[in-house]
């Protein structure tokens, strides 16, 4: 099994939208994905609460069956759609990828 594991920051306006209409754009085009795309298995959503120095925007906890499940994700029409308006509103992005 692979968790994939993103975090962001975002801009705090960008394509028209808050950062928070961004952010509910994003979440609601992240959380469709699943039944979508073959390989993901789940996928959790969530916003930071705390909103501190170190703080990220937004978490993105996906879970696929093995490291080939995660690529067909990254490569799949639905999710690039999701990814290239992240790209446009985003700040900053970190990422980890493990088995477990």
């Amino acid at each position: 099994m692979l968790k994939h594991i993103v975090f962001w920051r975002f801009l705090d306006e960008a394509e028209g939208h808050t950062k928070q209409e961004n952010m509910d754009i994003i979440k609601a085009g992240l959380l469709g994905l699943v039944g979508k795309v073959p390989s993901l298995i789940s996928a959790e959503v969530g916003q930071d609460v705390l909103h501190s120095d170190a703080s990220y925007d937004m978490c993105l906890i996906c879970v696929f069956n093995d490291l080939d499940g995660m690529k067909q994700y990254r490569d799949h029409p639905e999710h690039v759609k999701v990814a290239s308006y992240i790209a446009k509103v985003k700040s900053d992005r970190t990422v980890i990828d493990f088995e477990f």
